[in-house]
């Protein structure tokens, strides 16, 4: 269960007694979750989210996650609000930790998206796009290409090679991606990690977009891009062709691509398809060979990379 610091029920009702949101009647911790401590709060008036950041969210960047939360938010998007305390701060400290309450979205995260879902984020992540281009908040990019690139020299040919054989020809193309240079593509702040486990649907409907917690400012394409690697693939490694087709056809009748992003998209997917290959080989080192958890192969990315490589733009159209 991703719940790393225990808050007894005394010390859950002093922090939600800060809120105007009634009084307490229950909370339970929430499994999903490998970075911070979570809990359903339900009390008298409705029912909530209360999150404590535990690692890799530094302290400086909540007001742009969270801020980013409530400006999508008031612009119909679907997304949760913060809910501000009776100070009017979107966070506060406890036990020397930060901790936000945020808007419970009813909804369900789809495990093998049909068509008619890809199609339904499609054209949510367009709005999003559209929605937050004038948001005055901005945060870099800290999983681009070229960090991508350092994690992987870092880990070594020799690191790599003791997950897969194959791994280490993964630093070549990660040398080339580093060299994209996404900054005259058209800009917003983005979601950056859409994958189904962080959309809520009802049927077809998108009720929910959630875990904001790798938001950026940066290029439209890089996260309809990361999108479409999250979302499209089957779990033997299959692209499931229609729900891409689906997914291009939802993003585009809200917002069109222009032709310098459509002549980058599969570079840009070729790139972000080693961002979890980075990601998952530098968790897979660190795990101890003890720890109780099951380790992400990376290799699932690599294969999606040489789809992308192979196919090119031909995926896109």
């Amino acid at each position: 269960m991703a719940v790393y610091t225990h808050l007894g029920a005394e010390d859950l009702a002093e922090l939600i007694a800060h809120y105007d949101v009634g009084d307490l009647v229950s909370a339970k911790g929430i499994a999903e979750g490998v970075s911070n401590s979570n809990w359903l709060i339900e009390t008298t008036r409705s029912r909530y989210i209360l999150t404590m950041y535990e690692r890799r969210i530094e302290l400086g960047d909540l007001p742009y996650f969270l801020g980013l939360l409530d400006h999508l938010s008031a612009k119909g998007c679907p997304v949760p609000r913060t809910i501000h305390d009776r100070s009017g701060a979107a966070f506060r400290m406890e036990s020397g930790k930060a901790v936000a309450l945020i808007e419970f979205l009813p909804g369900v995260s789809p495990t093998h998206p049909t068509p008619d879902q890809a199609r339904s984020v499609g054209k949510v992540l367009a709005q999003l796009h559209i929605a937050s281009q004038d948001f005055t908040l901005n945060r870099a990019n800290t999983m681009g290409f070229a960090d991508n690139l350092a994690v992987l020299e870092q880990c070594g040919e020799g690191g790599l090679a003791s997950i897969h054989p194959d791994l280490p020809a993964m630093i070549a193309p990660a040398r080339a991606a580093a060299a994209i240079d996404l900054a005259d593509l058209p800009q917003a702040n983005i979601h950056a990690d859409l994958f189904p486990d962080n959309v809520l649907m009802l049927g077809d409907k998108v009720t929910g977009l959630i875990d904001f917690y790798f938001a950026c400012t940066g290029a439209m394409a890089l996260d309809l891009a990361t999108t479409h690697a999250a979302w499209c693939f089957a779990g033997d490694g299959g692209y499931r062709e229609n729900v891409g087709s689906a997914l291009m056809a939802g993003y585009e009748s809200a917002r069109q691509l222009e032709p310098r992003e459509r002549d980058l998209l599969a570079e840009i997917a070729k790139g972000v398809a080693l961002r979890f290959v980075t990601s998952r080989a530098e968790d897979w080192l660190d795990t101890p060979d003890d720890a109780l958890v099951t380790r992400k192969d990376p290799m699932q990315f690599a294969k999606r990379w040489q789809f992308y490589n192979q196919h090119g733009n031909s995926v896109f159209r």
